[in-house]
Order: structure tokens, then sequence, then C-alpha cells
């Protein structure tokens, strides 16, 4: 058994469907109308609940940052880069739009990670790629700190990341790694094709390798005296300028043909000398 706790990634792990819950343990001294919420959404998924003390609780998640609810789940079946391959769900049925991937080279702070897969979520991730090694794990303090997004994610797990990266090139995805030493802003890329983000470690940056194998290497320019951002935070402003431009991609599309965009002004009549 897996422990979930806080109120966020118990919800969102119901909504999402994909866990097999044995027990949600509630605290008895809490009650207000978010848990009242959780219980009621777990008697409709029919998952079992039982109130306990706060304690016992802390006692279970290992921490008391649990919010009064603890729940027993199974672990989430594991995906391999293949099942990335296919599209998602939510792209499924209809015209495939472009993928974009995420991959985490190394990243061991579990704060980061969980950040990391909040963002992606957020910002149309179609899938996120770890590796088995020196990395943080899917754990409760990780997918508390995402929220609860990592419930909605398709993760896969690889042994090696410069294989994995190699096989998805053959699927025609190219590889865009984040580096301070790349020589190309990130928004200057065009992020409207198949592609996958590279992210590395914390104060390192990507292993060299990994470096090698990416097709190009973007920047986040920074005006102050330090040369970087936090993973976490860079990893948020390059995945949000993907999904702006795939949004207004998207958007420009679907408009049709001679539909001015939206937003746009009728030119003004100029006006000269006399009128």
């Amino acid at each position: 058994m897996e422990v979930l706790y806080g109120l966020h990634p118990v919800e969102e792990a119901l909504r999402a469907g994909r866990r097999r819950f044995d027990h949600v343990l509630v605290a008895r001294e809490r009650d207000d109308i978010r848990l009242a919420r959780v219980i009621a959404e777990c008697r409709e998924a029919g998952v079992r609940v039982r109130q306990e003390s706060r304690e016992q609780l802390t006692q279970v998640a290992g921490t008391p940052a649990h919010q009064g609810v603890v729940a027993l789940v199974r672990p989430q079946e594991a995906l391999s880069i293949e099942d990335l391959f296919a599209p998602s769900a939510a792209a499924a049925g209809g015209s495939r739009p472009a993928r974009l991937l995420l991959a985490i080279d190394g990243v061991e702070d579990p704060q980061n990670l969980g950040a990391l897969l909040r963002v992606s979520d957020g910002a149309g991730v179609d899938g996120v790629i770890l590796t088995e090694r020196r990395s943080a794990p899917l754990s409760p303090v990780a997918v508390k700190a995402s929220a609860g997004a990592a419930e909605h994610l398709r993760i896969a797990r690889v042994v090696n990341l410069v294989r994995a990266l190699e096989d998805l090139k053959r699927q025609n995805l190219w590889i865009i790694g984040l580096d301070e030493r790349g020589t190309q802003d990130y928004d200057e890329f065009d992020f409207t094709g198949d592609c996958v983000l590279v992210l590395g470690r914390e104060g390192a940056g990507l292993h060299d390798l990994v470096r090698r194998t990416c097709d190009h290497l973007l920047r986040i320019p920074m005006a102050g005296g330090v040369s970087s951002l936090n993973v976490s935070a860079a990893g948020a402003v390059v995945l949000y300028e993907a999904f702006r431009q795939r949004r207004r991609a998207a958007s420009e599309a679907a408009r049709p043909v001679g539909l001015p965009a939206s937003g746009a002004s009728k030119p003004k009549k100029q006006r000269g000398l006399g009128s």
C-alpha cells in the first residue's frame, strides 16, 4: 500500500480514478465543508472512510501536514516510454495535436518534482519522463507538492534517459534542453510542433550525455546578478510559453478563413488636414 495525504491529493486521486483505494482516514477533530466534501466523494466512489485521532493520522502519514485526511491506496501502474508514444486520453478520438512531453534529468528534491508536475498538468503536458536512479521518487511529499496533479499525468520511469530520448527522436519529436549555456532564448523557439522539454538537476543542470542528445539548447535570459532560476520556476516559465504558443496556434487554426483574430481592431480612417 501507498500513502496519500492532504485534501488536494486525495480529492484528485478520487477524481482521476486511476488508484484503487483501500480506505481513507479522517481526523475526528476536524469538521468543515472541505473535509465533508472529501468524505462525500469517498462514499460516492464506494471507498471506506474511518475517523481516527489527528495523532493517529500523523503516525500513518509520517508528517503532521496531512490536513486531516490520509488515504491508503494501491500503487499506480508503472508506465514505459512506449506508453507515451500513444496519444493521451484528452487527445484521442480527434485530430492529433502536437505532442509536448517533459523529461526530468535527475531532479532530487520532491518539492521541485511536485511543483513541476503541477505546472505540467496546467500547461497541458502529454506525459512526464523520470529516471529510475538519482531522481526524487513519486512520494507522498511530491504528490502533495503537486496539489494532486500527479494523479492526472502519464508518468513513465526509465533506466537510461539518453536511450529514452533517442527513442522519442525516432518518433519524430524534437529534444529541447533548457541550459544556461544555450544559444537561443526560450521565447524565440517554436513550440507548436512535437517536442520534449528536458530539465536538469538542481544546481548542476543537464548531464553531459543528455545535453549532447538535445537537438536544441535554450536559455532563459536573466537581468539580475544570479545566472539561473530554480528548476521548477524555470520549467514553469518555459512550459507556459509552450502552452501560450500552442493555444494561440489552435485558436488560429479553428478560426474561419477571413475572420480577423479576436481583439483585432478595425483600421481607423485616416484624417488629414481640413477633414
